[in-house]
């Protein structure tokens, strides 16, 4: 079984204050590239878990968010290959076939324990790197490490579930997972 490194998506990977369907507005926060480049070569598995309740909102389609996942990967190059996996339901949503909660819908693990499930993935060697505590609960109730993102501006009450670590930008979750692994 392997590792896995699951990152958040909006203010994680790429600047977004909302919804985003629209791949021409992708821009990468600095150091995520070089970043991901480090992870993969140290052996991770990289997965993108991101709740994308704009669908149910009717915002954009599926499609929409599939076209921005490519423009991602365009970005992050084909040599450092990225697994998307997305919740469009939110319980608050207009659109009838998406309105509703789900399980895949972070903070609940759903969509780490498909990617464990298809990609063969050990969850206690994985690790989250995500700037909500949404991110952290879905993480250690899948019994993943986590790592959180917390830049300039961040609500305190999003930092209230005391993640494994906290930092404040990309290259620094990077270096701590690989202090962690060559301790291990």
């Amino acid at each position: 079984m392997t590792a896995a490194i699951f990152l958040d998506r909006d203010d994680t990977l790429i600047s977004n204050g909302g919804d985003l369907g629209d791949p021409a507005a992708v821009v990468m926060l600095d150091g995520v590239i070089t970043g991901l480049e480090r992870l993969s070569s140290m052996g991770f598995e990289l997965v993108v878990v991101t709740n994308q309740g704009g669908v149910a909102r009717g915002r954009y389609g599926e499609k929409d968010v599939e076209l921005v996942h490519e423009r991602l990967q365009q970005l992050v190059g084909e040599t450092t290959p990225l697994h998307f996996y997305y919740c469009p339901f939110h319980p608050n949503g207009t659109v009838a076939e998406y309105a509703r909660e789900h399980p895949w819908r972070k903070p609940a693990p759903g969509m780490f324990y498909a990617a464990a499930q298809q990609l063969g993935l050990d969850l206690s060697r994985c690790w989250v790197i995500g700037d909500q505590h949404r991110d952290m609960d879905a993480g250690r109730s899948a019994g993943c490490r986590t790592i959180l993102f917390s830049r300039p501006g961040t609500r305190a009450e999003e930092r209230r579930k005391d993640p494994d670590h906290t930092v404040k930008s990309f290259e620094q979750a990077v270096e701590i997972i690989r202090r962690a692994e060559s301790d291990g």
